[in-house]
Parts: C-alpha cells; structure tokens; sequence
C-alpha cells in the first residue's frame, strides 16, 4: 500500500509496516549499504580509510556521536550525510509537536488521541529531510532552548493548573524526537547546560520546572568540538563526555590530490567563469599547497588549524582575478597567471589565526610567505634543484637565464596585459623556452606560459633574481646587477 493511501493508524497496522528506533534505522541503512558496496558518505573526501570506518562503526554500535577536530575538517558535512541513511518517510500521529510514533506514542497528547480515536488515529508523513536538526552551541542558549520550559500563556488558554504538564511548551531536543540533532561547537555550550542533557542522553527523561516526565525520546545525538575550545573557551564536562558513545577524530586533507577534490567540488564558480577561465594543473596544485605551506608555517598557530574553506574561497579568488583582467581586456578567454596569485591575499588573511611573530610581520606578508613556501616546495618536482651554495663558476641549469637578466634590463610582467603581450614578454626571455624544451618538453601548451612565470618566480625565491613590484605590476631583475646599478 502507497504511504499517500495510508492516513490512519488502522490502516498502517494493516500495511505491516513495523516501526524501529532512529539508531536501529540508521543501522540497517548502513548494512544495506556496506553490504551492496555503496558509499554512505558519499562527496566526503579524504576519510575512506580513516574517519568514515569508525564513523560506520559507530553507527552500528548505535553509539551517539561526537566528531572532535579543527575548523574546516567536514565535522558538520559528516553529521549531514547521515540523513542518507533514514527511511524516506515515517509515520507519525498528526497534531502532535515531537513526531510521535504511533505505535509508541509517548506525549499526553498522542496516547489520549490514539486512546480515544484507536484505529481512526489520524497519521501524517515525515520525510528524512525534515528529520535533522542543528544548533550552535553558543554561551547565550538556555534549557528552555534546547528542553523546554512552562508556558503560562498555554495555560491561561486552555485554563490549566501549572501542575498539568499539557503547559510545557517544549524545547528544541523534544522536538527533535525520531530525528539527529547535531549540536555544532559543543564546549561553546555552559557546564550547567550540558548537565541538563545528561538524562536525555542516558536514562531518556527529561524534567522541565519540577516536571518530571519519563519520555524515552527517540533520538541520534551528533556532537561536534574543536580540540582548541578545551583550552581556550570551554570544555566538554566528564559525565557528558562519559554518556557520549564514540569520539571520533577528523583530519584535514593528507595529499594535494585529495585536497584538489574537494576544493573543485566546494569552489562556487558559475558557467562562464569556468569557461573564461582556463586552470593550468600546477596552478590547482600550488593553491593547494599554500594551505599545506600554512599549516606548518611558524606565523600561524597551527593549534587553531587553517581550514579547507582557504583553499575554497582562494581558488574563487583566484579565477575572479583572471575573469577581472579579461573583461577589462575585453578577452573571450585567458589562462590564468602566477602573478594573479596576488589576488587570493584576502582570502588567506581571513582564514588564519597568526602567532605574535605573524602579527609582527603581518597578516598580508604572511600570505605572501606562504605563496612563496608553496612556489619552493613544488619547484624540485618539474626541475632540478636550486643548490643554496654553488661554486661562482659552476654552470646551472638556470645560469643561462640569470645572465639574460643581467645583460637585459626593463622586464616587466604588467597586471593587466594581454594574453599576446604577456606571452611576448616571457617568450623575450630565449633560456626560458630552452629550459622548458629540455625539463618539460611533453608540456601542454596551455600550461607553457604558468610554467615559464613558475620558473622566474621559483629563481626569485631561491635568491637568484629580484622581484619588485610597482604600481601596475613586477619587474624581474637580476639580483647583483641591480645592486650593482645602484651604487
């Protein structure tokens, strides 16, 4: 029988449909899954091996949940999926404010409705969408929020005693029964209001101003905390911690390619963008490596964490730059350069919590550091190494390029050059191309140019150019023949 013929008790019983708790459910949905081979988180990425097994273990072992790890590590991402794993409808007793189930009804209302009514009990649907529920822990929520409180207006309506427990106007968990409720920030919440949730979590009752009501909700606890947060704002209080079944550690990215993935996926970018635009591979590559750079860097306090959303909002950052530059070219297409780079500074200065050396140096150096850390890191992989120390009259691969900049002079990469005009001045550079010929000779010629301004960057950073920049863009310069010119 179709659920949409189904709109009373008397007809579900003869349906057969059997009901099941929130955990029993989320249980058998991921069996099923695991069983078929299919992905129950599916477009999480980077936790296959680690965090999606024991969160599928916990799920299993009907444990309520907490996920424990930095900003931007997909905790809530994770709480979200689990909606995959409901039914795509329950029934419950029309009318009643926390979901009853008909078979087990456990508000005053639902039992006096299915015990006057019996089988004519009116029942409605609830899809899984409407089954999550989510609340910031913040220092300012009370229980009334989250359990519940007496409502006097009720009582003045319906001309109650306070000794009735039909004035309870309910809270935000009761309301949530036979759903996941997702407390995000966990230690954010007040020690005496986490203690309010110690029966809920174990014994299912719930005492609201003297009431004391044994309602066994039906509910799948999702927790989520900063490691941080113990130390610096809060903590999660032992007795709660106790009652929490699994603890569960996230981590950020382990390999650029994964990084990649998920900056692809999240990266808002509309049609035209993306075809305006073209994205030279180690351009991707180097975006992600500037969060990796940033998460070791000696400025940033690596205990705070520096989130995925850096790489996310720079990579939109980064395109906006190249799309500003084409319109303003009146350009159909172009392909994104190094020096637009410069773009995602604002991107990176928001996202990180800088130490007092950081703040010395400030937030826009710091981003200009990373971006160059990044530039090191990745050069060793598509060219020979830079040795700090070399003999005066050693020939290096990049000799041939340091003497065209010392004999040539005036060489500059302009913001908002032409695609031809770019390409004419890089092309100016003859050790260039040459080095390129010989290291990367299979390179598309979409990537030629990125890889050409790598290169002469990479030299500024290991000491062998100089790069100043101006009002409308950077000049190169050979490092003692600018020196030299000086004097």
């Amino acid at each position: 029988m179709k659920i949409e013929n189904i709109n009373t008790f008397g007809e579900l019983k003869q349906s057969g449909y059997k009901s099941q708790s929130i955990k029993d459910e989320l249980r058998y949905n991921l069996r099923e899954k695991i069983k078929t081979g299919k992905s129950a988180f599916e477009g999480v990425h980077g936790f296959e091996n680690t965090v999606i097994p024991e969160l599928e273990r916990a799920i299993l072992s009907r444990h309520n949940i907490n996920l424990l790890g930095l900003r931007g590590q997909a905790k809530t991402r994770l709480a979200r999926k689990m909606i995959d794993l409901l039914d795509e409808y329950i029934p419950y007793v029309e009318g009643s404010e926390i979901n009853d189930d008909p078979f087990h009804p456990i508000s005053r209302f639902a039992k006096n409705l299915i015990e006057e009514k019996g089988d004519e009990t009116p029942i409605k649907w609830l899809h899984r969408s409407e089954r999550f529920s989510e609340k910031l822990a913040t220092p300012d929520v009370t229980v009334a929020d989250l359990i519940g409180d007496v409502d006097p207006i009720k009582a003045a309506n319906l001309k109650l005693s306070y000794a009735d427990d039909r004035v309870i106007h309910f809270g935000m968990i009761p309301r949530a029964n036979r759903c996941i409720f997702v407390i995000n920030e966990l230690p954010d919440l007040q020690a005496r209001i986490q203690v309010a949730l110690f029966n809920i979590l174990q014994e299912g009752d719930i005492q609201i101003r003297g009431f004391k009501l044994r309602m066994p909700l039906d509910m799948q606890f999702v927790f989520t905390a900063n490691p941080e947060d113990y130390t610096n704002r809060g903590s999660i209080v032992t007795p709660l911690k106790d009652r929490i079944g699994s603890q569960i550690l996230t981590h950020y990215p382990e390999s650029i390619a994964i990084a990649r993935t998920i900056t692809e996926q999240e990266a808002k970018l509309d049609k035209h963008q993306s075809e305006v635009v073209y994205v030279p591979n180690l351009a991707k590559d180097l975006l992600e490596q500037i969060s990796f750079e940033a998460r070791d860097s000696e400025y940033i306090d690596n205990k705070s964490g520096v989130s995925a959303r850096l790489s996310i909002t720079a990579f939109e950052n980064l395109l906006s730059t190249a799309e500003r530059r084409a319109l303003k070219a009146g350009a159909d297409h172009t392909t994104l350069r190094l020096s637009d780079f410069m773009g995602i500074i604002p991107a990176i200065t928001g996202k990180v919590e800088l130490v007092y050396e950081g703040e010395q140096e400030g937030a826009a150096t710091v981003a200009q550091h990373l971006i160059g850390s990044a530039i090191q890191t990745l050069f060793p992989v598509y060219f020979p190494k830079i040795e700090k120390l070399e003999r005066p009259d050693a020939k290096t691969p990049y000799t041939d390029i340091v003497e065209w900049f010392f004999t040539e002079s005036g060489f500059e990469l302009l913001d908002d050059a032409t695609d031809e005009e770019y390409q004419k001045v890089l092309d100016d550079v003859s050790p260039l191309s040459a080095l390129l010929k010989k290291y990367q000779s299979k390179l598309d010629e979409k990537e030629l140019y990125f890889m050409k301004e790598f290169v002469l960057w990479a030299l500024v950073e290991y000491k062998k150019l100089s790069k100043d920049r101006f009002a409308q863009g950077y000049e190169f310069k050979d490092m003692y023949g600018s020196y030299i010119s000086k004097l």
